[in-house]
């Protein structure tokens, strides 16, 4: 089921104009690819989403998405996935839409897709409509007994920046990051959009049989928004890092959810917003 999709395609070489102290050399430079990827289900035939991401792990990417939003609930639900063979479109925008086959019989719940429409307002009653779709999806408190040492925490960001080979190349993309209860990294995956990183991640787990993540560490590059933090309790996350600020909504989903949530990791420092009690200082 893994795709074969050349990995230099998660770059793109320009040539910049650098200007430094008053004079100007022209240089070959790397950008990090956006392209976008349209998801569609075979039966129904439906596309359910499209989203602007960085090729490469893209059926991991197109499975985590369907994981985490709840349209399907287990490797199993998926019977195959396969890049477009419609001779009509041009054979390089085929590998920019993934159909995904569904097990004969299974009725997939689209419902949760609908929360898009409303998931990028903060305000109250949005805020409140979305952590009850999360409730009316079934999903329980995550009580995991992880703990874990604060010197790990601090480990985590200097590991993060050390495993991006394609930020190192480019400066120019998000990644998320599975960690143990020691701070050994297990994945990292990257893309232009860190939910799109996070699905990757979450995606590459599903396909592989290692969900879910309920004792391990995830973090992500940037802060964590609300699809983050709803991504982490479909997978069954206890402790979600990142290196800037949570939003509002993402800090209410960790405390309905019971999720540790940190924030502004760098360095020897981070903020704890809820569930202070995985976090061992002494």
């Amino acid at each position: 089921m893994t795709p074969l999709i050349d990995p230099a395609k998660s770059k793109t070489k320009t040539q910049v104009w650098v200007v430094e102290n008053g004079t100007k050399r022209l240089r070959q430079d790397q950008l990090t690819t956006e392209e976008p990827l349209e998801i569609r289900l075979t039966s129904p035939s439906r596309t359910v989403a499209i989203t602007m991401r960085t090729p490469g792990a893209d059926f991991e990417l197109a499975a985590g998405f369907l994981f985490s939003e709840g349209v399907i609930n287990s490797k199993q639900d998926i019977h195959r996935m396969s890049y477009c063979t419609d001779e009509s479109i041009d054979g390089e925008q085929r590998y920019n839409i993934i159909n995904v086959q569904l097990q004969p019989g299974l009725n997939p719940n689209l419902q949760p897709l609908e929360r898009h429409f409303y998931i990028n307002s903060a305000c109250g009653v949005c805020g409140k409509a979305s952590i009850e779709a999360l409730r009316l999806r079934g999903y329980a408190k995550i009580t995991s007994d992880l703990a874990v040492k604060s010197e790990v925490i601090y480990s985590l960001s200097d590991q993060l920046r050390s495993h991006q080979g394609i930020f190192s190349a480019t400066g120019g993309l998000h990644a998320a990051a599975v960690f143990d209860a020691e701070g050994k990294i297990g994945n990292l995956q990257e893309d232009v959009g860190r939910h799109n990183a996070l699905d990757k991640l979450i995606g590459n787990a599903l396909l592989s049989g290692d969900l879910p993540f309920n004792r391990h560490i995830v973090m992500v590059s940037g802060r964590s928004s609300f699809e983050i933090l709803q991504k982490s309790v479909v997978a069954g996350i206890p402790l979600v890092c990142s290196v800037s600020a949570p939003s509002s909504l993402a800090v209410s989903v960790a405390e309905e959810f019971g999720i540790t949530l940190v924030g502004f990791l760098r360095e020897n420092r981070f903020n704890v917003y809820t569930g202070w009690q995985r976090i061992i200082t002494a």
